[in-house]
């Protein structure tokens, strides 16, 4: 339908359809689910003191990877 108010048509601009792949598609709540069960393992480490401290390290370590690769994985998409 034309608008008769309007006195030229603009191009309708298309974008690129994304095709997602399964494993693309499930990157992203894997990592979530990852990064939430680490953030809690690494309270419940930090909090009771017969761990070890590198127990506790390691699980911070791990959810600030798995949250950088939240960042990255965001970033990746972004630009696609």
């Amino acid at each position: 339908m034309t608008d008769p108010y309007r006195s030229f048509a603009a191009p309708e601009a298309r974008r690129p359809e994304r095709t997602e792949t399964s494993q693309a598609g499930m990157a992203r709540p894997v990592l979530w689910l990852l990064l939430l069960v680490s953030a809690v393992l690494n309270a419940v480490t930090s909090s009771i003191g017969g761990i070890s401290v590198f127990v506790g390290i390691g699980m911070g370590l791990a959810t600030l990877a798995f949250a950088a690769a939240l960042v990255v994985h965001y970033r990746r998409r972004r630009r696609a």
